[in-house]
């Protein structure tokens, strides 16, 4: 294993032990002597997130004081007077493009008028009509995520992943005649294929890290307060032998990671678990109160599972269309649905604009955490995209029309980034996304969804 002789440690290598899998970060010995590091990287990693209810910005009042999009398209826009203010610092990782539709969301037949909420989210990643029905005969498209992950994701020990933060139910009706279903996912493996998503960050930690083969064993290590980092404390040990001093702080800080994401779990699950009255009490013990806390743990796990090839692609639904929840760090108390039927009222379209800049406010939290995790010759933000947007445009109206679209990251080297494109009127954001896989390399795809030819960015 002694990398400096020519041999290397395979890039897919587990230190395992009871009910416990981890695996490693990058490291130098990974890479045979006389090989440039990270000479062939690895396919780039994907995260799709869907935050629903559209933006302040997609309605007129809100478009004309810029506040989704900036007034200047190209390299030199300005983005303090929107939501996306706290973007700032990353500009030479962001593209905006504005103004595409997602048809696919609006209402084809009288009986899907008013449905928008039920059915948008469906769309965001498939960009394709979903089958009116509140039974088992679903239908609307495969998802990006998806289409991507059985390309470049089939080699990693867990194809793709499906997070989100609101609840989830995907039994039944919910409303207009649409399956709840519609609504509690935006990853489908086939037309009629939906992906569940965890809402637990204690669920996804022990996926991620194989944290106890069974339930009975998971609890019992719960009950002991033991970490799964003691399952591999010996495997740890023999690698350090005979990897070298920078290999070594790798995994030391690799490790001290998983342990630092393992305790906040522990604490949220104590807290709740105390008896203390919590605000979403139905909320399973695992999940914070805090959406500030939530996210960032569903954001360092993503870091984590990519630094060490676990997963390369995850879809993450950051919130649930009709939720009535309260945001108090924005600086707004109004609920996040009746916030966003403003009335085309100014006031109200700006409180609402806030809510959008809190939420867009998590980004950047994610791209450092991504920034300062190291791959070969480039960080992990420089080998990830993300994409972030809603398939709603002006959510007082329920239209779809200037839908809002980022993309972040470097993209292995695919996105030039610090960039503001504007599309045409009528623009499906399908054609945003056609172009978006074809640089994720899946170039032999002609068409996605509705897409009427390739947008470019």
């Amino acid at each position: 294993m002694d990398f400096i002789t020519g041999k290397s440690i395979p890039r897919r290598t587990f230190l395992r032990g009871v009910g416990a899998s981890i695996s490693l970060p990058f490291l130098d010995a990974m890479t045979p002597a006389g090989r440039l590091l990270a000479s062939t990287p690895e396919p780039t990693r994907l995260v799709a997130i869907e935050m629903v209810h559209g933006a302040a910005g997609a309605s007129e009042y809100g478009a004309s004081q810029h506040l989704w999009t900036p007034a200047q398209v190209g390299k030199h826009f300005d983005l303090s007077a929107g939501s996306l203010s706290s973007l700032e610092p990353w500009r030479k990782y962001l593209t905006i493009v504005s103004d595409t539709d997602v048809r696919m969301a609006e209402a084809f037949e009288p009986d899907e008028v008013g449905g928008d909420h039920f059915r948008s989210s469906a769309v965001f990643l498939t960009q394709s009509h979903p089958h009116q029905t509140e039974g088992s005969d679903i239908r609307v498209g495969e998802s990006l995520d998806q289409i991507y992950a059985k390309r470049f994701g089939m080699d990693t020990p867990i194809p793709s992943m499906q997070l989100c933060i609101e609840n989830v139910d995907q039994a039944g009706g919910c409303a207009y005649g649409y399956a709840c279903v519609y609504t509690d996912t935006i990853s489908w493996a086939s037309p009629t294929e939906p992906l569940p998503m965890v809402r637990d960050p204690r669920v996804a930690f022990d996926q991620l890290f194989g944290a106890g083969g069974t339930v009975a064993e998971r609890e019992a290590r719960r009950r002991s307060n033991r970490s799964v980092l003691d399952f591999i404390a010996s495997r740890v040990a023999d690698l350090n032998r005979v990897l070298g001093p920078t290999d070594r702080r790798r995994m030391e800080r690799h490790l001290e990671n998983i342990r630092e994401i393992e305790r906040r779990i522990q604490a949220v699950e104590a807290h709740n678990r105390s008896g203390e009255p919590r605000e979403i009490p139905e909320a399973p013990a695992g999940v914070p109160d805090s959406f500030r806390e939530h996210v960032e743990l569903m954001f360092d796990l993503q870091a984590l599972a990519f630094a060490s090839d676990t997963t390369r692609v995850f879809s993450f639904k950051m919130g649930r269309d009709s939720s009535a929840r309260v945001f108090p760090e924005s600086g707004v108390d109004k609920p996040f649905h009746p916030a966003s039927h403003h009335g085309e009222n100014p006031d109200n379209i700006h409180d609402f604009a806030e809510i959008n800049r809190y939420h867009v406010g998590m980004l950047p939290y994610f791209m450092e955490k991504l920034a300062s995790l190291q791959e070969g010759d480039a960080s992990l933000l420089d080998r990830t995209m993300i994409i972030y947007g809603s398939p709603m445009g002006n959510p007082n109206v329920h239209n779809h029309k200037r839908c809002p679209l980022l993309v972040l990251g470097g993209g292995n080297g695919t996105l030039a980034g610090e960039n503001h494109i504007r599309a045409e009127a009528g623009t499906p954001m399908a054609n945003v996304m056609l172009d978006l896989l074809h640089k994720l390399g899946v170039d032999d795809r002609e068409s996605f969804g509705d897409s009427t030819g390739v947008f470019s960015i």
